[in-house]
């Protein structure tokens, strides 16, 4: 799978925010973005969702253009922003609801997804209880519970411990594992340098550098 995002740009009363991106993506690859807040990461990728559209540009997926419709969108599991958990539901409830959107109800792959996340033990827990970690791993869950192609994680490792750094790790390691694209935007540039296979530096809604490895020099 390729996906492309071709002479991409994004203006919003007069301010460029994204400029004339051009990003080629290919399966069993992992790409990390970089950047202060405020630099495009975040727009970005909801570019590649069409949470935003463009100014001019497109985005697709082998040959298939997101915008027209051409391919279909629950193919991408995305973490970019809170996405509405209900507080008075269970983690597992959440994820249900959310499943059952696009397939058949199956209650043990929720919970076969719950245990990947490491949140196996806590299913049955309404969502508002949750630590900011739980929630920041529920939100991990639900970007990867219907094997979606392609993966894009802002941040991931907010608000997960020390401990818990190493099984988002995994998760990541593991998706890349079955094929997929994932993007994966962080400010830890020793996230990026161990489980990416390209790293983007981004400033001011550009593309400014294409490295294996950057340096905190």
């Amino acid at each position: 799978m390729i996906l492309e995002i071709e002479n991409y740009s994004k203006t919003i009363n007069k301010r460029i925010i994204l400029d004339n991106i051009n990003l080629t993506f290919r399966s069993g690859n992992v790409y990390g973005f970089y950047g202060r807040n405020g630099s495009g990461k975040t727009m970005l990728f909801r570019a590649l969702t069409t949470l935003i559209y463009p100014t001019k540009g497109d985005v697709k997926v082998d040959g298939k253009s997101i915008l027209k419709e051409e391919f279909n969108l629950s193919q991408i599991g995305i973490l970019i922003e809170n996405p509405g958990f209900y507080p008075h539901l269970t983690g597992f409830e959440n994820l249900e609801m959310l499943y059952r959107l696009n397939n058949e109800k199956n209650d043990q792959h929720i919970y076969d997804v719950l245990k990947s996340v490491g949140l196996d033990y806590a299913g049955d827990k309404k969502y508002k209880e949750y630590s900011l970690g739980m929630k920041q791993r529920l939100r991990i869950a639900q970007a990867i519970m219907e094997n979606q192609k392609i993966i894009i994680l802002d941040e991931p490792t907010n608000g997960i411990d020390r401990n818990g750094l190493k099984d988002v790790h995994e998760i990541i390691k593991e998706e890349k594992n079955k094929d997929k694209i994932i993007l994966l935007a962080s400010h830890d540039l020793d996230d990026l340098n161990l489980l990416c296979d390209e790293i983007y530096f981004i400033e001011n809604g550009r593309i400014k550098d294409s490295l294996t490895e950057i340096s905190n020099d």
